[in-house]
């Protein structure tokens, strides 16, 4: 539970404490070992960085969000126009008539000469509705593929999520501004298993409660004090944190920030990088619905690395 030496520093260590050669020469080697893994590890989380830009900035990411409309069980007519139950701000008149069924099946008979898309390729007539809470949910497209919406499920209700590609806030998006990256914030952290099967209640933004898996928690330490996390896992196994810390509401987003981490190894180990700390889609968009952080992820504690809060976009 100790920040963790970067890869080259503990050979650069052992080099240092080796006897009966040139001490002057051992330290210089060390030194420049030191000096290499330090730069190394700077080029991994700058790349890490570059990358979730590109998946932040591409046509279909957070920043195309422009609509979050809640549906009830029942039909509704999805368009642009203004007599339809559910209006966009864009995309033809009529798009077609959504029907959510009690038991959450859905699908959409489209409209007559509208041009739609169903997971990229042109559709008509009536198609079934995959949300998101049961698969991988179905793309709705329109405008010639520079918008879509789909299907999500919270706590029990439905919304349509409407991306545009053309959205300033990804258009016009001012780039991100982050801590110096701080090798101090890496931490080695012990995972403590809950039993199998174990939730947690999550609040999100919109005041709803789900229940996440909550495999376990992590220990780690700084600066001599012991600190925990509670993990949650999405699906994919990763141990996901969604944190608060004593930046949070001045130099970082106030409501969280989250952050990932692989599962602990064999010897019950994994590896907290801070630096990867990054803002949650609601930080840039109105039209999400993010995961609050649970008591137990308010640390006391500056973490002065990864994301700081969104810039402000241009006038």
């Amino acid at each position: 539970m100790r920040t963790i030496l970067l890869p080259g520093l503990a050979l650069s260590a052992a080099l240092a404490g080796c006897g009966g050669g040139d001490a002057e020469s051992n330290a210089e080697s060390a030194a420049r070992a030191e000096q290499a893994a330090r730069q190394a590890y700077v080029r991994e989380i700058r790349q890490w960085r570059e990358q979730r830009v590109e998946r932040l900035t591409r046509p279909d990411g957070w920043l195309s969000l422009v609509g979050l409309h809640w549906v009830g069980t029942g039909t509704t007519f999805v368009g642009s126009a203004k007599d339809n139950g559910t209006r966009l701000d864009l995309g033809p008149p009529q798009l077609g008539m959504l029907t959510l069924e009690k038991d959450g099946s859905a699908r959409l008979d489209i409209a007559k000469g509208a041009e739609v898309w169903i997971n990229g390729e042109p559709a008509q007539g009536r198609v079934e509705l995959v949300s998101d809470a049961r698969g991988t949910p179905t793309v709705v497209g329109f405008n010639r593929g520079d918008a879509s919406f789909l299907l999500i499920e919270r706590s029990g209700r439905h919304a349509l999520r409407v991306r545009n590609a053309m959205a300033r806030t990804r258009t016009s998006f001012p780039g991100i501004d982050y801590f110096d990256i701080n090798p101090d914030f890496r931490f080695e952290a012990r995972f403590e298993a809950h039993p199998e099967g174990r939730t947690m209640d999550i609040v999100n933004m919109l005041g709803m409660v789900e229940p996440m898996a909550n495999p376990g928690r992590v220990h780690f330490e700084k600066d001599g004090k012991a600190y925990l996390l509670e993990a949650l896992d999405e699906g994919d196994g990763q141990l996901f944190f969604v944190f608060a810390d004593r930046t949070s509401g001045h130099e970082t987003y106030s409501a969280s920030r989250f952050l990932y981490a692989e599962p602990a190894g064999p010897d019950g180990m994994t590896v907290l990088d801070f630096n990867r700390a990054y803002n949650p889609p609601c930080a840039f968009t109105a039209y999400s619905t993010c995961p609050m952080p649970p008591p137990e992820n308010r640390l006391d504690l500056r973490i002065e690395a990864g994301e700081k809060k969104p810039l402000p976009f241009p006038q």
